[in-house]
């Protein structure tokens, strides 16, 4: 299965190329004595013989931060498409007039607000914008064209996340791999659910046995091209590819919207795919947990035994708490099969810490404090934001198992450590490890700004400013 890659803007880098039918870019800051006040992102057009403006309002400069800029380049996005305006043209003054930092978080911004969802509307004609620079500054093109490629995995990663379970299982997520895997230069292995079984990850394969489209785990590989001896960073990510809850079956409102249930599973594969694309000096590997949580015949059950990877075993209180169990045998492989530097794992594990965090930041849980606070500084350059949350060793008395090592749940009393201490059983004491919940961050209820309503590409721009700061 193959699924492409959203359509790139056009870029040109030109100071003498005849720009007719372009229109020019033009910035402005509201001044706080003045009597005519513009709006933070207001945007207005004037036509004139000596060419077409766009006015884009920044508000008061003094406001101005990363976010603003970022922000208001996905609202000038959305305003060109929705206008049908599709040639752009940045004049040298403009250029000049901008810090280095602001521009980039301008086009970061301006290229993922391009993005909208139309995999399954009627066929029309895709028309790519043009962005032409008054610049052939190496630096400056070589930035945009960088700023392109990440967001275009980012994008990639929203069209993957949007496509609902009769498009998107564990076997087609394989194959989806596959094919990125050879075009990108990836080392791949995908192990299936014969694999699974004669290893002895029966968490993982428990998670699927209700489903027609057996669990997969998905290993891909991203060696630098400088051959560095560093041990690899390890990304694992938690993708159900539809969860109904099993037997501890959802609510109808609940259940809406579980094809997202994957997102932590595409956070790796497009981290993974943009470190290759811009050659990140860093050994770099990716671990992604698929699986299915349907009710059948076969499925688990809640009361169930079931032996982990690891051979700790674990009693079923709920068999909607299964990401804890299919990252419990990601986390095992991946100390088994790799010399981890660190692991650090993704996954929209629990409503609690959107009761916790709301939508704002994502849940934050590390054993090291070195490996907790890179990722927050990098949370915080990029305003994918986290939140440090505890893993006291008091909390596994919830989880500590009657009839077996551990319980799957731990009640609804710290609900969101419950699944952080549980991981936390299955990392060895030497190994830095992070878990990252997204469960609040991942999906946007709107579209705005350089957001898109639905999957949103969480934390892959974390990773890469994280992996571009070590």
């Amino acid at each position: 299965m193959k699924i492409n890659f959203p359509e790139l803007d056009v870029l040109e880098f030109d100071g003498t190329k005849e720009h007719d039918g372009y229109f020019y870019l033009s910035i402005q800051y509201s001044i706080i004595d003045s009597p005519i006040k513009y709006s933070f992102g207001d945007i207005n057009i004037i036509e004139g013989f000596d060419g077409n403006k766009i006015i884009l309002n920044a508000g008061e400069i003094e406001k101005l931060s990363p976010e603003r800029w970022r922000k208001l380049g996905g609202i000038l996005a959305k305003f060109m498409r929705s206008h049908n305006i599709l040639n752009l043209y940045l004049s040298e003054e403009i250029i000049n007039s901008l810090p280095s930092t602001d521009f980039s978080v301008l086009f970061e911004g301006f290229f993922l607000g391009n993005y909208s969802f139309e995999y399954f509307k009627k066929e029309l004609p895709f028309e790519k914008i043009n962005l032409m620079f008054e610049s052939e500054d190496m630096t400056l093109k070589n930035e945009v064209e960088k700023i392109q490629k990440i967001c275009s995995t980012i994008n990639y990663a929203r069209e993957l996340g949007q496509l609902p379970g009769n498009v998107i299982n564990p076997h087609s997520l394989a194959e989806i791999c596959f094919g990125l895997a050879e075009k990108y230069n990836l080392k791949l292995k995908i192990l299936d659910e014969k694999d699974l079984e004669q290893i002895g990850a029966e968490a993982i394969l428990s998670v699927g046995k209700g489903s027609a489209s057996p669990p997969r785990l998905i290993v891909l590989e991203y060696n630098a091209e400088k051959s560095t001896h560093e041990k690899p960073i390890i990304m694992v990510g938690k993708a159900i590819t539809f969860d109904t809850g099993g037997y501890s079956i959802k609510t109808g409102d609940g259940i809406k919207g579980m094809k997202f249930d994957k997102m932590g599973g595409i956070t790796v594969l497009a981290t993974i795919l943009a470190a290759s694309m811009l050659e990140i000096p860093k050994n770099v590997v990716g671990i992604i947990c698929a699986a299915e949580n349907m009710i059948s015949h076969e499925a688990y059950r809640p009361d169930d035994i079931i032996k982990t990877l690891s051979g700790k075993t674990v009693e079923i209180l709920s068999t909607d708490a299964e990401g804890r169990l299919i990252l419990a045998d990601g986390l095992t492989y991946a100390q088994r099969n790799f010399q981890p530097q660190c692991i650090i794992d993704f996954a929209t594990l629990t409503g609690g810490i959107v009761t916790a965090l709301g939508k704002i930041r994502a849940g934050l849980f590390s054993n090291n404090s070195d490996l907790s606070d890179k990722l927050f500084k990098s949370g915080e350059t990029t305003f994918e934001r986290l939140w440090p949350m505890p893993l006291d060793d008091d909390y596994f008395e919830f989880i500590k198992g009657d009839d077996a090592d551990l319980k799957n749940s731990g009640g609804r009393e710290g609900h969101p450590i419950m699944g952080g201490i549980f991981l936390k059983q299955f990392i060895e004491t030497d190994v830095p490890w992070a878990h990252i919940d997204i469960a609040g961050t991942a999906i946007s209820t709107k579209s705005e700004n350089y957001q898109p309503k639905g999957a949103n590409g969480f934390g892959i721009r974390l990773m890469l400013d994280y992996l571009n700061n070590l």
